[in-house]
């Protein structure tokens, strides 16, 4: 959480004392505003938001049409949930690497392409731009999907067009850990109404039926779902947050290029390299080094210093090393509903092995992180840099 006060106490005020805070109403509509909002800055034409950026990526998946007997490429290094979104429609994710951007490598992908390959889903790790042209040139090559996990990267873009926006679905998510956050949230966001009425109807298949004029234009026959519901509080919560979006990233994106200045230009440390650095959110300057032993050094030489850095591969799950429901295939309680044990999946690409993905592991353990923040000043920026110069 970046910047949050009097403003998103106002607006949860504002909800609660319309007496009419649940999602469809009659009042403040803060849910259906927040989503014109963010129509209008990204360029997406239909939007939902909803309980998390799991909800968003699973209900996505399912307006894909995705499920068993398909197969979605994930990168190594993203949270689990972007694996486990996939597991929960019945499909099976193949883990590809990623490469020195630490995203989605694209050659990889395409190594690992088979007849199943429904979708790929580029995942924007602490709101780095994946290689997004050659996606979709591999897209349009074999027909496959891109739904977008932009769960960490609000707001970022990649040349020009919104991260989440430029695939066939994209996700996003606002919990307190985010670009902007109203505790716990997220949203898909795609322009095609089939993709968006299935979605539609799977995120809140309890309620979209019988609450207002949800289903007014709708084609798509009503089928059983799930809920991933949410209030107008979080509504208004987002339409504050929005607000501030483009004054964090601005300020993360100054504070990201001052430091890497003062450490990358004399050549003694270089920064990661990046598919868009004026689209990436800012959020992290990742340092690379030769050997994982020189930046394990520096990092304990600068927690010496009072400056803490993390060290990607010590980041627990979201490793594919630490994903223990899909290492262990155990893709549900009940084993009829394991998708890992479902006759459709028997032959597809769920061979997982702790070091299938050797690339990646190796990037992770050579990259130190230097986590910004919009309200960081120059004079402790100026700190770090010395403490790591030093």
């Amino acid at each position: 959480m970046y910047r949050i006060g009097q403003e998103e106490i106002d607006a949860v005020a504002r909800a609660i004392n319309s007496h009419d805070f649940f999602k469809i109403n009659g009042a403040g509509r803060e849910v259906f505003n927040f989503e014109n909002e963010w129509k209008a800055l990204s360029g997406s034409e239909y939007m939902i938001t909803m309980t998390s950026g799991f909800a968003a990526l699973t209900s996505g998946l399912i307006g894909l049409g995705i499920g068993p007997g398909d197969e979605v490429i994930v990168p190594a290094y993203t949270y689990i949930a972007s694996a486990l979104a996939v597991t929960a429609v019945g499909a099976i994710p193949v883990i590809a690497e990623v490469d020195e951007t630490l995203t989605i490598d694209p050659e990889d992908v395409e190594r690992k392409i088979s007849g199943y390959t429904k979708a790929v889903m580029p995942v924007y790790i602490q709101g780095f731009p994946a290689n997004l042209d050659k996606l979709t040139a591999l897209s349009k090559k074999y027909g496959f999907k891109i739904i977008e996990d932009a769960c960490q990267a609000d707001g970022g873009k990649y040349r020009g067009r919104y991260l989440g926006s430029i695939g066939d679905a994209g996700a996003y998510s606002y919990n307190y850990f985010k670009v902007i956050t109203s505790g716990e949230g997220g949203a898909l966001v795609t322009n095609d109404k089939t993709v968006y009425e299935r979605a539609l109807i799977y995120h809140d298949a309890g309620a979209v039926a019988f609450f207002g004029d949800q289903l007014n234009g709708i084609g798509t026959p009503l089928f059983g779902g799930t809920e991933f519901r949410i209030s107008d509080i979080t509504g208004a919560i987002l339409r504050e947050q929005l607000k501030k979006m483009p004054g964090i990233l601005a300020d993360l994106r100054r504070n990201k290029a001052f430091l890497a200045d003062l450490v990358c230009t004399n050549g003694r440390y270089k920064a990661a390299p990046s598919n868009d650095i004026e689209g990436d959110c800012g959020t992290t300057l990742a340092l690379r080094f030769e050997t994982k032993e020189e930046c394990f050094a520096l990092r304990d030489k600068a927690a010496a210093g009072g400056v803490y850095l993390t060290i990607p591969i010590e980041t627990g799950k979201h490793v594919y090393t630490n994903w223990t429901q899909i290492m262990e295939k155990k893709g549900a309680l009940h084993p009829r509903m394991d998708p890992f044990l479902f006759e459709e999946n028997r032959e597809l690409n769920h061979n997982y092995t702790a070091d299938m993905c050797p690339k990646t592991l190796d990037l992770l353990a050579r990259t130190l992180y230097v986590n910004m923040h919009p309200d960081l000043d120059e004079k402790e920026l100026c700190r770090i840099a010395k403490v790591l110069n030093g």
